[in-house]
């Protein structure tokens, strides 16, 4: 069965086939294919954004394609940054900027108060219109300390108590059973290994 990922981040088209492994899944990364449209993430929500992506990405290929959109929300600062999780300090931002915003407007509030999650919306879209959609979260508290160098973006911020390290410095095998990814991903597997068997 081949799938599109509606992306051409090399280091997440790396994660989704190890965590595809074993099930007879050809993906492909979105950067396989020429002029592929630049998509506007303006919806409301992850699974809005994920699922406009998986819609224009397979009009464009003609092929059953995997999106998602995946950011973080810190409660203390109702949500934030969520959906502009990856353009928290502007357009161009860094993780860096994108983290020193964060922990600036985190300076008066007590470590316990920093519960963050981080969430994950994938769509599976087929060129039939029909799609399976999966949301996850993964629960943590925000330190000021960087720790890790495992993983990106909020990552190294992000202390996850049951395990006493942030998720950068956990080992890819252990994030991708443990993360909002690696749950999302556990609810889709699940979904097609049942499709692949019928």
């Amino acid at each position: 069965m081949k799938i599109v990922f509606a992306s051409g981040n090399e280091g997440k088209v790396k994660e989704i086939k190890e965590m595809l492994e074993g099930m007879g899944i050809e993906l492909v990364s979105l950067k396989n294919y020429d002029n592929a449209p630049e998509i506007v993430e303006d919806g409301k929500s992850f699974l809005e954004n994920a699922l406009k992506k998986a819609k224009i990405i397979s009009a464009f290929t003609g092929e059953t394609v995997l999106a998602d959109d995946s950011g973080l929300q810190v409660e203390a600062l109702d949500g934030e940054p969520g959906i502009y999780s990856a353009r928290y300090a502007g357009e161009k931002a860094t993780d860096d900027d994108n983290i020193n915003l964060l922990l600036a407007k985190l300076k008066n509030i007590p470590q316990e108060k920093r519960i963050a999650f981080f969430c994950c919306a994938l769509v599976l879209y087929r060129t039939d219109g029909s799609y399976d959609s999966f949301e996850s979260k993964w629960q943590g508290l925000i330190i000021d300390e960087r720790r890790g160098d495992n993983g990106f973006g909020y990552d190294p911020i992000f202390f996850v108590p049951e395990l006493k390290k942030t998720a950068a410095e956990l080992p890819a095998e252990i994030k991708n059973e443990v993360s909002h990814r690696g749950q999302a991903f556990a609810k889709l597997k699940s979904k097609l290994a049942d499709r692949l068997k019928n």
